[in-house]
């Protein structure tokens, strides 16, 4: 589970952090876990805007591809 928290942040494309992990050297649950709060960032009321709602958000995802997901796994969410 500390492997899963430590790499959700870090990006396919290996821009993220705290490690700059990129591709495989991502775990499958980290991904996931990556792409889950990329929606809920962007889904939720935020202290500084409300939300912006789930399709929004699935949109983002589907622009920024080396974001959080590979293309792989972008093709089957």
């Amino acid at each position: 589970m500390a492997q899963i928290v430590l790499q959700h942040h870090e990006r396919i494309n290996g821009s993220g952090y705290p490690q700059g992990l990129s591709g495989d050297g991502i775990i499958i649950e980290a991904r996931v876990l990556a792409v889950a709060d990329v929606v809920d960032a962007i889904a939720s009321n935020r202290p500084y805007r409300p939300a912006l709602g789930i399709e929004t958000a699935l949109k983002e995802i589907e622009k920024k591809p080396g974001c959080c997901m590979t293309e792989r796994l972008q093709r089957r969410a």
